[in-house]
């Protein structure tokens, strides 16, 4: 129990800092544009070596950041309840808790990067010849896997039946 909660902490960890560097950073596409190197994020574009905040606000950008941004928030709180639940005596009700919020926390991940690529893909893709995902877009992916684990883990870790005097009864 203890290495899957374990392995479950450490993926889900590693899911969070990912999560926050990718929404933090601007490589999430790069194109040329006018001859230039350019790359965009959630919050900013930049030309060359100047950046700038979207002057345009799209649906797409909104729930890509919203979805990244409550992903951050649920992933936080799995984690917190994953470490509480080594210390409590309702043990297996906070791993699953725990599991359970991990994999809600995946889930919004995996809307945010997949509404973020089915709009490039068919907007961006026609409009920019010379176009790719970059490192951020990739890091958000990678999240989103050890995220979908560390819930896996975690719910892996809860007992699957004990009887009423405490002991685990082993079902075969």
């Amino acid at each position: 129990m203890f290495s899957l909660m374990g392995g479950g902490l450490l993926c889900a960890v590693s899911g969070l800092i990912l999560l926050i560097v990718s929404t933090a950073t601007d490589f999430w596409m790069q194109y040329r544009y006018s001859g230039n190197l350019s790359n965009q994020g959630l919050w900013r574009f930049c030309v060359g070596s100047k950046c700038h905040p979207h002057t345009i606000t799209l649906a797409f950008w909104d729930a890509t950041r919203a979805f990244m941004l409550l992903s951050i928030l649920s992933s936080f709180a799995g984690i917190i309840l994953g470490l509480t639940a080594y210390s409590s005596s309702v043990r297996s009700t906070r791993t699953r808790a725990a599991g359970i919020t991990l994999l809600i926390a995946g889930l919004f991940a995996l809307l945010g990067v997949s509404v973020y690529t089915g709009v490039t893909v068919n907007f961006y893709g026609k409009r920019y010849p010379d176009w790719r995902f970059s490192w951020s877009y990739i890091l958000g992916w990678i999240a989103v896997i050890l995220t979908i684990s560390a819930g896996v883990f975690h719910i892996c870790a809860v007992p699957r039946n004990s009887s009423p005097n405490g002991s685990n009864v082993a079902s075969g």
